[in-house]
C-alpha cells in the first residue's frame, strides 16, 4: 500500500479511492474560460485540476482561479523554478515537475523548500520523451525494457535528493506514449518506493486511439493493486478524458462510478435500432454519478435474460418496446413511446439511489 498524501482537501494513497484528474488547454491566464472549464470537469466528476503555468501572469492567476472552483489546483512547471515558487505563494494545492527540465539542483532544492513551507505535495514526473542522457542512478532490479529501466534511474537519482533534503511528500509518475514502457516502469517504482502513483499514457492519442492505449496500458496497472490517481490524456475535449477514466475504474474494477453500458452488438434478430439507442442512451446518461448497469438488447427473446445483470434495459420487436428491471420485463409499450418511458423509469430509479 502507498503513503497517504493529501492535495488541498482530497487525500490520495493509503487505500483512498483512486481519485480522477484532468488538464485545463485553455490560456490559464484568461480566468474566465479557465474557471469555466474546470466547473464542466467538476460537473462530470473531475476531483483533481492541472493547469499549465508558463509565465508569472499564469501563476498568479491561480489565487483568482481558486476562489471560484471546488478542487484542488495542481501546477505544472516546466524549466522556470520562480513560477513553482509563484504558484505555490498563489495557493497551489500541488506542483508538478520534472526536476531534469528546471535547471539545477539548486533552483529545484528552492522549491522544495517553499513546498514544506505551505505543506503541499510535489509530482515529480518523469517521461520517456525527456529523458537526461547522463543518468548515473543503478538500479538494483531491472525490467527487460530499457526504456523502463532509465525511467526509474531517473527517477531515483530525483527521489534520492527530494529526500535528502527531508522531503517526502511526493506523488510520482512515470509516463510513456509506449504501452509497455509505462507499466514496466510503474512495476519496477512500486518495488523500491511507496509514494503515490499517478498513472496515465503520456500522449496517448486522439478520442479512440488514445482510448483504446489508455485502456489497455491502465488496466494492466489497475487490475495488479496500482496507482492513486489517473489521467487519461487525449486529443479531444477534457470532459472526455473524465469519462474515459471513471469507465477504465469501473471494467478494472477499482471504483464504481456512473452508468455502464451493456449493449449486444445486433444480428439478424435485432428488430430496433440498438446502435442509435445505445448511443443516445449514453450520451445522456454520461454523467450520472450514481454506478448503473444499463442493458439495451437486440430482441426480446433472449434480451432481458441475457442482461439480466442490468438495473434497467431496454428492448423490442417491430411493433413494441419493452423495459425490463433485472432480467425481468416490467412494461410493454408502444414503440414510439418506448424511449420516453424508459427516461421516465430511469429518472425514477436515480432518485430512488439518491435517498
Amino acid at each position: 500500500m502507498t503513503k497517504e498524501i493529501k492535495i488541498g482537501g482530497i487525500k490520495i494513497g493509503g487505500g483512498n479511492l483512486i481519485r480522477v484528474q484532468s488538464m485545463t488547454n485553455t490560456d490559464t491566464k484568461n480566468i474566465k474560460s479557465t474557471v469555466a472549464q474546470i466547473k464542466r470537469l467538476e460537473k462530470a466528476g473531475c476531483e483533481i485540476i492541472r493547469i499549465s503555468i508558463p509565465d508569472k501572469e499564469s501563476a498568479e492567476a491561480i489565487k483568482e482561479i481558486k476562489k471560484k472552483i471546488n478542487i484542488p489546483v495542481v501546477a505544472d512547471i516546466h524549466f522556470d523554478h520562480t513560477l513553482a515558487i509563484l504558484s505555490i505563494k498563489n495557493g497551489a494545492d500541488k506542483i508538478r515537475i520534472n526536476p531534469g527540465n528546471i535547471g539545477s539542483e539548486e533552483k529545484v532544492l528552492e522549491i522544495i523548500k517553499e513546498a514544506k513551507k505551505a505543506k503541499i505535495p510535489v509530482r515529480i514526473g518523469v517521461n520517456a520523451g525527456s529523458l537526461k542522457k547522463d543518468i548515473k542512478y543503478n538500479l538494483q532490479i531491472k525490467s527487460n525494457n530499457e526504456t523502463a529501466n532509465k525511467m526509474v534511474a531517473s527517477l531515483m537519482e530525483h527521489l534520492e535528493f527530494f529526500e535528502k533534503n527531508d522531503f517526502f511528500d511526493i506523488v510520482i509518475s512515470l509516463k510513456s506514449a509506449d504501452v509497455n514502457e509505462t507499466v514496466e516502469a510503474y512495476r519496477l517504482i512500486s518495488k523500491v518506493r511507496d509514494y503515490p502513483l499517478h498513472l496515465g499514457i503520456t500522449e496517448a492519442g486522439t478520442e479512440k486511439s488514445g482510448l483504446i492505449k489508455s485502456a489497455v496500458g491502465l488496466g494492466i496497472l489497475l487490475y495488479e493493486g496500482l496507482g492513486d490517481t489517473i489521467r487519461v490524456s487525449l486529443s479531444a475535449a477534457p470532459e472526455e478524458e473524465i469519462f474515459a477514466a471513471y469507465r477504465i475504474l469501473d471494467v478494472a474494477g477499482r471504483r464504481k462510478h456512473g452508468v455502464e453500458i451493456i449493449s449486444c452488438p445486433t444480428c439478424a434478430r435485432t428488430e430496433i435500432d440498438v446502435i442509435k439507442l445505445a448511443k443516445k442512451i449514453e450520451q445522456k446518461t454520461k454523467y450520472i454519478k450514481i454506478p448503473l448497469k444499463i442493458a439495451i438488447m437486440g430482441c426480446v427473446v433472449n434480451g432481458p435474460g441475457e442482461a439480466k445483470e442490468a438495473d434497467i434495459g431496454i428492448t423490442g420487436s417491430k411493433n413494441f418496446g419493452v423495459i425490463f428491471k433485472n432480467g425481468k420485463i416490467i412494461k410493454k409499450v408502444p414503440k414510439n413511446k418506448v424511449m420516453k418511458i424508459f427516461e421516465k423509469e430511469l429518472e425514477n430509479m436515480i432518485k430512488e439511489n439518491k435517498r
